[in-house]
């Protein structure tokens, strides 16, 4: 096993994965480590909801109709092929999580530390598969917005904002990325 700073450092976005099946005891290890996130007050704000099949198919509608509508407003730079890409993005993910956080309408400064705390716990999670050989994508894409998503997943848009869907698996490859050095990042303050 990798120690955490290893972790921590090689740990990329992966956009391809192999057809290895991610095992649900790995999946539950995750989960727990984004269980011990830090939140402020102890909110615990997350949710994961995993996406099977059969969810997964009911969402297709949705997605192949706001493809089309991309490639009709992008005055036809884009093709059908982008319909496919769409498609491909919900349904060959090995791992499909949508991600949430609560609101707080009445508290703007809550909910901002809310959503922190859930990112926090995604990230979490994220880490936790990668020291498992795991990779993962998170995307905020369109789909997460839209009214429909909440209605398929059944989650109140009044309790719970959709903050992205999570793709997992194994890597086909893993990117390599340039990173901002440690100089580029911080300042030492008198």
């Amino acid at each position: 096993m990798a120690t955490v700073q290893d972790t921590l450092n090689s740990r990329r976005t992966v956009y391809r994965f192999t057809d290895k099946v991610v095992e649900r005891s790995d999946l539950e290890m995750a989960f727990e480590a984004a269980s011990n996130a830090p939140c402020h007050k102890q909110t615990h704000p997350w949710n994961y909801y995993v996406l099977g099949e059969e969810t997964r198919l009911k969402l297709l509608p949705m997605v192949i109709s706001m493809a089309k509508e991309k490639i009709t407003k992008g005055n036809g730079g884009e093709s059908l092929t982008s319909v496919d890409r769409a498609v491909s993005k919900i349904i060959d993910a090995p791992i499909l999580i949508a991600v949430t956080t609560k609101l707080s309408p009445e508290d703007s400064f809550r909910e901002e530390e809310d959503y922190a705390a859930t990112v926090c716990s995604l990230h979490n999670l994220v880490l936790s598969l990668w020291g498992e050989g795991i990779g993962s994508q998170w995307s905020t894409g369109s789909i997460t917005r839209h009214s429909s998503t909440y209605s398929v997943l059944e989650i109140d848009e009044e309790m719970e904002r959709i903050v992205g869907f999570l793709k997992a698996g194994y890597p086909e490859s893993i990117p390599n990325k340039e990173k901002k050095s440690p100089n580029e990042i911080r300042k030492y303050l008198p």
